[in-house]
């Protein structure tokens, strides 16, 4: 299981007091209020920063971080991501995963096909789980109850029941 989720990309600085623009990568851009840190990668080094204050702006989240007070200090890492700890994720409901939880699952079908969990496209209605079956091929499956039979997030694996047009 992931330890870490990425909840935001920085897509470039705010002003000369070394605010960002961050781009909201998570379901609950107002879940920043509530975060008190974050985990920068920028590729070559993980920074942890205490988050300072949140403002809204149209589709963006400015951040301030603590200690940061100048552009030049936070410039370089535009483009970098965001991530919180497990532990600092959001809370789940019944029957709620989370997406770096599913991908790369074991995909079994009631029919005994067997495939992996290659991808999760986020719609209006519902998820889609993209899988990829040995036989089958690509086969798109709505996240709905009729198809999801079962989930296992410990052990890996994922029941589903294909209904009849899917394949």
């Amino acid at each position: 299981m992931e330890q870490f989720f990425q909840v935001g990309m920085i897509s470039s600085t705010h002003g000369l007091r070394g605010e960002v623009n961050v781009f909201p990568t998570t379901d609950d851009a107002g879940r920043f209020q509530e975060l008190k840190h974050v985990i920068l990668n920028s590729g070559k080094e993980q920074i942890p920063l205490e988050i300072q204050s949140v403002k809204f702006f149209k589709k963006f989240v400015i951040v301030k971080f603590k200690g940061i007070d100048h552009i030049n200090a936070i410039e370089k890492y535009k483009g970098a991501k965001l991530f919180v700890s497990r532990e600092d994720a959001v809370d789940l409901e019944k029957d709620e995963y989370y997406i770096a939880d599913l991908l790369g699952m074991e995909v079994l079908t009631d029919d005994g096909e067997c495939g992996t969990l290659k991808d999760v496209i986020e719609t209006g209605a519902n998820e889609v789980y993209v899988v990829e079956f040995e036989t089958l091929g690509e086969v798109l499956i709505p996240a709905i109850h009729d198809c999801i039979l079962d989930v296992d997030v410990q052990a890996g694996s994922m029941k589903v029941h294909l209904l009849e047009g899917l394949v």
